[in-house]
């Protein structure tokens, strides 16, 4: 592996720094004007799978509406939440950018709907799992370096990409699999990521459900997160327009999110002491909400999960998706001639594989053309 220089000014000692990375998995000459972390997160940015998150969804299909999340404004706004956090705890603010900025690259067309769909498809053959699929996009899917394949990242970025994972996969994941087998934890950054993500898609689709109509006002404001923060809002603003009124709430939310965030973890970082990035593993997660926060997000994040994600319409959406999925990844696995030659396999495991590679880069838009072309027949 190779190692670099960096700047450290600013850091605090148990930040991620790029001069002491763990390296690449490829060799490569460094930099004279970026350090290693920069370079990941522009990598990323220039990577085919980056660009393909703007047609794909969060809850609501693409064609659903202009103005709904898709994962790529999902991942712009994890990246500006979690910059903002740890600037504020000095930690690396190039390596969470990149780390959330690829955290959702492995996500399938449809969401949460087309990934339970794929994953049952590949029951028999290992499982589908959006977080591997996203290291496996950085590792081995995007081909755009003649001496590599993949985007060839560095350890610390990986392992953040890498939020969760069974000891069965652990095991096959060498180096960045071994926390998992160890019962240790990531860098702050890639905690830190993690917790990020949480609060942008807590707060953003609080705003978009709102916007669809699938939930209502006086339905959130029993949510105590929600209400505390619109009576200041009215309070303060009176005759403010519903919709400015929703805008105000959700960003108060969202930035009493994150002082909470750097207030605990500040003080859980002071108790611990850890005296550098070695010390983080060992340690218990140092990245959380307070007590109180945390219960507030759980009770918003079960409010979304009961009133919008199990709405009548979106489980009318997500049946669809998982139907396009399915009838996609059975027509391929019946007829592997149906693929695209850069898919086809020899033999029937890794053809599995290759068939979910080729679904979970599709956007939604292009699986339901490419479902009309094997299906409709007035389609070619």
């Amino acid at each position: 592996m190779t190692r670099k220089s960096g700047s450290t000014s600013g850091l605090a000692p148990y930040a991620a720094q790029a001069a002491g990375s763990a390296g690449r998995r490829h060799a490569e000459p460094t930099s004279s004007t970026r350090n290693d972390f920069q370079r990941d997160r522009d990598r990323i940015v220039h990577s085919t799978a980056f660009r393909r998150l703007e047609y794909k969804t969060q809850v609501f299909v693409n064609h659903e509406g202009d103005l709904f999340r898709t994962r790529l404004t999902h991942s712009l706004e994890v990246a500006q939440i979690a910059r903002s956090i740890a600037r504020n705890l000095r930690l690396n603010e190039d390596l969470v950018e990149a780390i959330s900025l690829a955290h959702d690259l492995g996500h399938t067309p449809f969401g949460h709907a087309g990934q339970d769909a794929l994953n049952l498809c590949m029951k028999s053959a290992g499982g589908f799992e959006h977080n591997l699929q996203s290291l496996r996009v950085v590792d081995e899917l995007e081909e755009r370096y003649g001496a590599f394949n993949g985007l060839n990242l560095c350890f610390e970025t990986r392992e953040g990409i890498l939020k969760h994972c069974s000891i069965k996969q652990a095991r096959l994941l060498g180096e960045v699999g071994a926390r998992f087998l160890q019962k240790r934890q990531p860098s702050l950054e890639a905690q830190l990521a993690n917790l990020a993500d949480e609060i942008a898609y807590n707060n953003h689709d609080v705003d978009d459900g709102l916007r669809s109509g699938l939930i209502t006002l006086d339905q959130i404001m029993q949510i105590d997160l929600f209400a505390r923060h619109s009576r200041v809002v009215e309070k303060e603003f009176r005759d403010i327009a519903p919709r400015r009124l929703i805008l105000e709430t959700v960003r108060r939310m969202v930035n009493f999110l994150i002082v909470d965030v750097i207030e605990t973890s500040s003080a859980l970082i002071a108790a611990a002491q850890p005296a550098d990035l070695a010390a983080v593993r060992l340690a218990p997660p140092l990245i959380a909400f307070s007590t109180g926060a945390r219960t507030e997000a759980n009770e918003l994040k079960k409010f979304l999960h009961d009133n919008l994600y199990r709405h009548y319409r979106v489980q009318r959406m997500a049946t669809k998706a998982q139907r396009i999925v399915t009838e996609l990844f059975d027509a391929f696995h019946a007829d592997a001639r149906l693929l695209p030659g850069d898919y086809q396999r020899s033999d029937s495991s890794s053809q599995a594989r290759a068939i979910a590679d080729y679904i979970a880069g599709m956007t939604d838009r292009y699986a339901m053309r490419e479902h009309r072309r094997l299906f409709a027949v007035d389609e070619i």
